[in-house]
């Protein structure tokens, strides 16, 4: 299971925690999963969303991307966009800047992954119903088996990441927690 898996997290980053009623939580179901991983060697991939000091990526035809860019918000290299501490990169990590909400666009994501020979994408972050649902949704279209982390996920409706976790991705991915993923890559 580990040869072809990557697990993939999306938009960890302290602006999107800040949003959230139990960030500790989210950061601490993550710390476990990155934690497995690495011990199983599953390769660990850091997505965040961040502009260019202009913000040349932002089109005005995009209202929500605009929103993330506004005021000169989360530019490359601003403490918003930063991972928190406890999950902070490793050697070996790979990290990506995204301007769009799945990880796949305008990233190299995918390059990496083919060049890995990665087929199974473990999927966790923030915010639910934003970048880990783009993510997912291209990723079951780019025909990767997927896995979502249901507790390493949130998003500030909690209704509305419970419908995502519940009915919508049981449809393209597994979801688990963190601790069953976890646990699935000992046997």
């Amino acid at each position: 299971m580990t040869n072809h898996t990557a697990l993939v997290i999306v938009d960890v980053q302290a602006n999107a925690l800040a949003h959230l009623a139990d960030s500790a939580g989210v950061v601490a179901a993550l710390g476990t999963a990155i934690a497995a991983a690495r011990e199983a060697s599953v390769p660990v991939l850091f997505v965040g969303m961040a502009f260019r000091p202009e913000a040349p990526e932002v089109s005005p035809q995009n209202s929500g991307i605009t929103a993330w860019a506004a005021d000169g918000a989360n530019r490359i290299g601003d403490p918003a966009v930063a991972f928190p501490t406890e999950l902070t990169p490793a050697a070996g990590d790979v990290v990506l800047t995204k301007s769009r909400g799945s990880a796949f666009e305008g990233t190299d994501l995918g390059i990496i992954l083919r060049s890995q020979g990665i087929t199974d994408l473990v999927i966790a972050g923030t915010i639910t119903g934003g970048g880990v649902t783009s993510t997912v949704r291209q990723a079951s279209d780019l025909d990767y088996r997927l896995t979502v982390l249901s507790d390493g996920c949130a998003d500030p409706d909690a209704d509305l990441h419970r419908a995502l976790v519940e009915k919508l991705f049981p449809r393209q991915a597994e979801v688990l927690t963190t601790a069953e993923w976890a646990a699935g890559l000992t046997r």
